[in-house]
């Protein structure tokens, strides 16, 4: 770990602090015109999701930590658990459902290869892939005329999630989706 002087914070970086690790969202720098340069930094706590509103003055030390990236691939679901196999050495871990987030949990397919950031051989993150195919299993039938709009419409996705799908697509369909704000990208070659 590198210590770093608080006037270089920005966000991204994942920082210890308190006894935590926490990865900063947002730094201000500001330099007053009495007195020294700070850093008013917000940082959310890696482990527990708490938020931090912290400030730093130029001359004071912050341990910078930098977590190792590792691809995995996801195998199954086991009770309360997600299982996954890291690509390198084939090694599987269980990760519990409420870590990895009611919001990712859908989009997780065999195989699926995602990046999980550790420390000291500890997972603190999980990566999905930025895009994900998924089949539309349930929508509205096309009205004729109605594909001149621009508006889209619901429908239900293969694994449970409601999204907006264009107008002129129907069930059995082949979509692309953003994993990270869950909308609709293009379909699926």
């Amino acid at each position: 770990m590198a210590k770093i002087n608080g006037n270089t914070i920005k966000p991204g970086m994942v920082l210890q602090h308190n006894g935590g690790l926490w990865v900063v969202t947002k730094a201000s720098h500001v330099k007053p015109g009495k007195g020294g340069a700070f850093a008013n930094v917000e940082a959310k706590n890696l482990e527990t999701g708490n938020k931090l509103n912290e400030r730093f003055r130029s001359e004071d030390k912050v341990e910078r930590v930098t977590l190792e990236q590792r691809d995995f691939s996801y195998l199954y679901e086991q009770g309360d658990a997600l299982v996954f196999m890291d690509d390198g050495t084939y090694e599987q871990i269980e990760l519990q459902k409420d870590w990895v987030g009611e919001d990712s949990i859908p989009y997780l397919q065999d195989g699926m290869k995602v990046v999980i950031e550790m420390h000291e051989g500890r997972p603190i993150g999980l990566e999905l892939p930025d895009h994900v195919t998924l089949t539309v299993a349930e929508t509205e039938p096309t009205v004729k005329g109605q594909t001149a709009s621009s508006s889209y419409k619901p429908a239900v996705a293969d694994n449970g999630v409601r999204i907006m799908i264009p107008p002129y697509m129907s069930a059995g369909e082949r979509i692309v989706v953003d994993t990270s704000t869950g909308e609709y990208v293009r379909r699926a070659d």
